[in-house]
């Protein structure tokens, strides 16, 4: 487990403290353990929940502020102080110094600086930054269309991870409705991620731990919900705090998502350093490529993040070819996977990851060759031959050149 830094928050300014919490729960190594709207109440809610930082608001009144953290520093003195404030005079800050505080950040807050505070905090704690565990890698694996085998090799992407003794890894299937993820690794969950999302509020280190099963490849698994009617108890903010939670646990995070692109997808997608997004070399799922690449740019920064893996690689049916594809979609394979129905198939049916079963097939190999490429930027130069943009596009394949 990495070394983490558990926050406790006190503002009665609620949008102040809505904005600093949603800046939180997006760092990597931080889990908000609490948040308070009273002065009067954070000292106690310090004390039960015993955080390695306290943030203190100090505009809404900075005299009773003050003397706030004065108690915290003097009774809960494990506990390092950070106070924010709109005001920048040198007066309040020799206060704030005074009574205790570590860190003093004027609002509002950049996240670099509060980036950095934390930084500082955490190497007086842990120690210098290359002896601290590095921050957690998110891989979001997408479908471009059902049965491309975009949850195969999300499951075996994360063994071939996990395989790797340097690395702690958790999949979360995402698919709410549909994933199979437990059933590809033959195992019987006793939590899921709705019985997570139900303990939101107490959620700790030993009941996420109690939560995951771990499978005999080192591999952590958050499955889907037993039953429907238990999708609508996963809230989008109850998945962030979930994830950010998995974040500041685990080198790895892969998340196996739905094909309906949903609110939890699309922060999947937000929230990760990699997309995987998955096709094969035919018609349907070519153009829903072209479409979801389309909508990724809505968003800024989403489409940079996409590397098009293609599946089935060699299948003798008549596919379209790997140029005419790339020059379709204006964008280059960064994967390619061969075809291995028999192998793949006979590995799904009996719950045994490829790296178990035939580790030295070519579908393992090119799964493990495609782990090592995102976990080693200058590796990456992989199976995919060159392709120009064209503007062509779909017009071509409909007009059957295949």
């Amino acid at each position: 487990m990495s070394n983490v830094l558990r926050v406790a928050i006190v503002d009665p300014d609620d949008r102040r403290r809505d904005t600093l919490k949603q800046q939180l729960l997006g760092i990597d190594l931080v889990w908000l353990e609490a948040e308070c709207s009273r002065y009067e109440f954070f000292a106690d809610v310090v004390a039960q929940a015993t955080p390695e930082i306290g943030i203190v608001g100090l505009d809404a009144d900075p005299e009773k502020a003050l003397r706030l953290v004065e108690r915290v520093v003097e009774t809960v003195p494990q506990c390092d102080v950070l106070v924010t404030s709109s005001s920048s005079d040198g007066n309040l800050i020799l206060q704030a110094m005074r009574a205790g505080a570590k860190e003093f950040l004027t609002w509002p807050i950049r996240l670099e600086d509060l980036l950095a505070a934390l930084g500082r905090i955490s190497e007086r704690r842990f120690g210098r930054s290359d002896s601290r565990p590095r921050g957690c890698q998110v891989i979001t694996v997408a479908g471009c269309s059902g049965g491309v085998g975009s949850s195969s090799i999300a499951v075996n992407l994360a063994c071939a991870l996990a395989a790797r003794e340097k690395n702690s890894v958790v999949l979360v299937d995402l698919d709410l409705a549909l994933g199979d993820a437990d059933l590809l690794l033959d195992t019987l969950p006793d939590y899921t991620i709705a019985d997570l999302a139900q303990n939101i509020t107490r959620l700790d280190y030993t009941l996420l731990k109690r939560s995951l099963t771990r499978h005999a490849c080192g591999l952590y698994l958050l499955p889907r919900p037993m039953q429907l009617e238990d999708i609508p108890l996963v809230t989008p903010e109850d998945f962030q705090r979930i994830v950010g939670l998995l974040k500041a646990t685990f080198t790895h995070l892969v998340i196996d998502i739905s094909k309906a692109f949903n609110q939890l997808d699309l922060l999947a997608l937000e929230m990760a350093n990699h997309i995987l997004l998955v096709t094969q070399l035919e018609l349907a799922s070519l153009r829903n490529v072209v479409r979801l690449l389309s909508s990724f740019k809505q968003t800024e920064g989403l489409a940079q993040k996409v590397k098009i893996v293609v599946n089935r690689v060699g299948l003798d049916s008549g596919h379209i070819s790997i140029k005419k594809a790339q020059e379709t979609i204006g964008q280059e394979f960064y994967w390619q996977i061969p075809n291995d129905y028999r192998t793949m198939i006979e590995a799904r049916n009996n719950g045994v990851p490829l790296i178990e079963y035939a580790p030295r097939a070519q579908v393992t190999q090119a799964i493990v060759a495609l782990a090592e490429s995102l976990t080693t930027p200058a590796s990456v130069g992989s199976a995919t031959s060159g392709a120009k943009r064209s503007g062509r596009g779909l017009l071509w394949l409909i007009s059957g050149k295949a």
